[in-house]
């Protein structure tokens, strides 16, 4: 069995505790206006192309089998309709303007690059994290990869969105140690202009892992003009309160992915805004603080 994963990051410290391996899986149900990995938002192999590394050459146009590629306006366009993902341009390119993300890879090949690090996991008490994209959008291949990594009595950890169908949630949800769970606003008409999908399903299924004893760690990217007023980290906290959680983690926004939209030929929505840092979400942070919630970043 294949999965299609766009990158597998070692040495991670950030997505779970200990020193962890981050296996990113493509497709993701939400289009989040802030992803830092819009990449793993489809679920198929994607073309990029860096224009500061074009020379114009045209060899990208001549060998396309599919008449995929155009040059307009001194740019490289890929018609993403036609394009099958054959790579012939990529390998035609003399100076890497374009590359690609997406690779399939068997069970068996992950597991042997996570466990090249077991030392490092077990003198950390560290494992595996499971990201994207939306990992449980690959329910089937996701389901085989925790048994294997199970075999090897590691730790594993999801970051999800929590936006699954629930009876695939409930199957996949109880093979992890530890849930890293999205939470990206409390109304649901808002939640949709940020994310294109309501928040209902996600709540319901965040609700039902707290109830079933599953360990949950809520995480809030916190997004100018979306969820960053303190009316909003009310809201938040009222909900995670409800729902019987005692600890969030805030999750400052940042620009790392900015120069992925360029590659992919997109219009970034936050390009404009300032990145945000711990010190300007003190006063954010205490609405949760003075709620009784574990609030930290």
């Amino acid at each position: 069995m294949k999965g299609i994963t766009f990158n597998i990051q070692k040495f991670s410290i950030h997505d779970g505790p200990g020193i962890r391996t981050t296996v990113f899986l493509k497709g993701c149900p939400l289009k989040c206006a802030w992803c830092s990995n819009p990449e793993s938002q489809l679920d198929n192999i994607q073309i990029l192309y860096d224009e500061d590394k074009c020379s114009h050459c045209l060899n990208c146009v001549k060998s396309c089998l599919h008449d995929a590629i155009d040059h307009l306006h001194n740019r490289i366009v890929i018609d993403t309709n036609k394009c099958k993902n054959c790579l012939t341009c990529v390998s035609h390119c003399p100076h890497d303007a374009l590359s690609h993300e997406g690779e399939y890879k068997e069970v068996k090949e992950i597991v042997d690059i996570c466990m090249q690090d077991i030392d490092f996991y077990e003198e950390s008490g560290g494992g595996i994290t499971i990201s994207g994209g939306e990992g449980m959008s690959q329910p089937l291949f996701l389901k085989e990869l925790v048994k294997e990594l199970k075999n090897n009595h590691l730790h594993i950890a999801i970051e999800t969105t929590g936006y699954i169908q629930p009876a695939i949630f409930k199957e996949l949800a109880v093979m992890f140690d530890l849930l890293l769970f999205d939470v990206k606003h409390y109304d649901s008409n808002q939640h949709y202009l940020g994310t294109h999908v309501h928040n209902e399903l996600i709540i319901d299924n965040l609700k039902w892992a707290i109830e079933n004893n599953i360990e949950v760690l809520p995480r809030i990217p916190v997004i100018p003009d979306f969820n960053a007023s303190l009316n909003d980290a009310k809201g938040l906290a009222d909900l995670l309160v409800s729902l019987g959680i005692s600890k969030v983690q805030l999750l400052p926004f940042h620009q790392f992915g900015e120069k992925k939209y360029t590659l992919l030929n997109r219009e970034y929505a936050l390009k404009n805004k300032k990145a945000l840092y711990p010190e300007d979400l003190k006063d954010y942070q205490k609405i949760f603080l003075d709620k009784g919630l574990h609030c930290f970043f």
